[in-house]
């Protein structure tokens, strides 16, 4: 007669056999909110789930100020016990010598298959940027200070981890895995094992952190260790023994209960394998010497949303295939021109465009796209493109993108610097439509990160033809020098001037040109499709159901 429990290994063997719900945390998501490449990770993986094997997939998010969550097609969730109420309910927030709650009220809508709740606080509402203080909201409080983060930060991340959680239990939900995405969410896992609230009830669920940058200042540390006590409501152990430089670290919180992961398999090497690690503040390695290896899987892209053959949904001037003929690659001479006639024009008052660029689409155009902060590398590219342009070439260059402040003015002055009007213009801003006319166009995509776990914007830009010219580091190694793009290693504005010249002698070979754009696009679509990268995920995903950590 079989024991109703069964031996451990088949117990083992039924987790792994298929993994059909889970649920995710994360502040940034898709076109909802934003500030990275987070945003696009956590919905097209979530996404990706959904649509194969039928499985259900949730996303759990802050409701920020610069939401309206009507016009975004969603509706207040009702209270599952009164249906004639909308759901709300206070969260303990407690401070150190203050006991306090917060009410969350939650917002419901379903996006390719995902269902996002939406969680509405005042802590959230009163945000305009998703992780820093916005122009605006500095102009209105000097002391918001545009880019710099907000003051209350791990307050709204154990806000955002708990009410999502009082969530799942108000919603009788016990998902198989919860992902939580970065240390805005990492401490979801100490939670659901060390509070008595949440012990029991995701006894089942199996809890998986992704870091998506361990760099300094990205680990949600907070120095305060009587108040994360008060907040988190987790036990003095458990934060004693969380500390990397006498701060509380979410991920160190999370490595005892979590599988960790993060989003290339060299930076997991780089987090634990060099002394890269120094930039995480040695997190990498206080992880592996307390027994978690860390588990790098490269992002993905997902190629449908990013295809140029679609100029209306892509808002460009002409369509035009990638790796084909080239009358099928004409379109995106049309794109280029379309978008030289825009930037060629002078800019008169307009704050948000300095410099312009002469109309001459035989010149090769290099763009930038991003956060303009050191992490990624704009100073070096600030300098780099001095000396490429000093050297009088026959090139144009585009930056799209704001951040740090300092860096902003930096980028303006020179691209007001008269020797290089017709060949630089800066645009102080970012949308995704002109980003998309920005890749089309482009000749060569310039990115000059110290350190990238992963990195899309090369993948977005291979999808539009636009061969990357990128430091040879982290994710970014999955760009092949000469046959996928250009790669340097040393990071400096010489060595990345050199690069850029190496592009540009290489632009005037045609046939060259198509044939890495080809080469760039069958690696995308053989080995970095969320179709094929998901499978990895769902195998993490099923053995972190098979070590549950107790």
């Amino acid at each position: 007669m079989v024991s109703p429990v069964g031996n451990t290994s088949d117990m083992k063997a039924s987790e792994q056999q298929s993994i059909t719900s889970v649920w995710m945390f994360s502040r940034e998501y898709g076109r909802l909110a934003g500030a990275g490449g987070v945003k696009d990770v956590v919905s097209q993986l979530a996404t990706s789930l959904a649509r194969w094997n039928n499985r259900k997939v949730s996303v759990v998010l802050p409701c920020y100020g610069f939401m309206e969550p009507e016009l975004l097609g969603f509706t207040r969730l009702r209270d599952p016990l009164y249906p004639d109420r909308f759901l709300e309910f206070d969260v303990a927030m407690d401070y150190a010598d203050l006991e306090r709650r917060e009410r969350v009220g939650v917002w419901h809508g379903v996006q390719d298959r995902v269902h996002i709740y939406l969680l509405e606080a005042q802590r959230f509402l009163e945000k305009q940027g998703v992780y820093t203080y916005t122009r605006e909201e500095s102009q209105r409080e000097p002391w918001k200070v545009m880019g710099q983060g907000h003051l209350d930060y791990f307050a709204m991340n154990v806000l955002l981890q708990k009410s999502g959680l009082d969530l799942l239990m108000l919603l009788e939900e016990k998902p198989q895995i919860i992902h939580c995405h970065d240390g805005h969410t990492a401490i979801v896992p100490a939670l659901i094992r060390e509070c008595s609230g949440y012990r029991n009830y995701f006894r089942d669920s199996a809890p998986l952190v992704t870091i998506h940058n361990a760099g300094v200042g990205y680990h949600q540390e907070v120095s305060d260790l009587p108040f994360v006590q008060a907040i988190t409501g987790l036990p003095r152990r458990v934060i004693q023994n969380s500390l990397l430089e006498h701060s509380f670290d979410p991920f160190l919180a999370a490595a005892p209960y979590a599988a960790i992961s993060t989003v290339s398999e060299n930076y997991a090497h780089e987090l634990q394998q060099t002394d890269a690690d120094y930039l995480t503040g040695w997190l990498g390695h206080r992880l592996l010497d307390s027994g978690v290896v860390i588990v790098g899987i490269t992002n993905g892209i997902d190629d449908e949303a990013f295809n140029p053959a679609d100029p209306q949904k892509m808002d460009l001037a002409a369509g035009f295939t990638v790796g084909g003929t080239a009358e099928e690659l004409s379109g995106k001479e049309l794109c280029k021109e379309a978008l030289l006639a825009e930037l060629s024009l002078p800019p008169g008052d307009d704050e948000e465009r300095i410099g312009f660029l002469s109309e001459d689409s035989a010149r090769p155009l290099f763009s930038f796209i991003g956060r303009l902060s050191e992490q990624k590398g704009v100073d070096i590219l600030i300098e780099a493109v001095q000396l490429f342009l000093d050297d009088e070439v026959e090139a144009s260059v585009v930056c799209l993108g704001s951040g740090s402040e300092k860096l902003e003015q930096s980028l303006a002055s020179v691209a007001r610097d008269p020797r290089y009007q017709g060949q630089l213009c800066f645009l102080r801003a970012y949308n995704p439509q002109l980003a998309n006319q920005i890749y089309a166009a482009g000749d060569f995509f310039v990115i000059p990160s110290r350190y990238e776990p992963c990195g899309l914007t090369d993948y977005i830009a291979q999808l539009f033809g636009n061969l990357p010219i990128v430091h040879h580091i982290g994710g970014l190694v999955k760009v092949v020098d000469g046959v996928t793009g250009f790669a340097y290693r040393e990071n400096s504005p010489e060595n990345l001037c050199e690069a850029l010249h190496r592009a540009l002698a290489a632009f005037s070979d045609r046939p060259r040109i198509r044939e890495m754009q080809a080469a760039a696009l069958e690696k995308i679509q053989d080995q970095h499709t969320w179709k094929r990268v998901m499978q990895d995920y769902v195998q993490l995903y099923k053995t972190c159901r098979a070590d549950k950590k107790l």
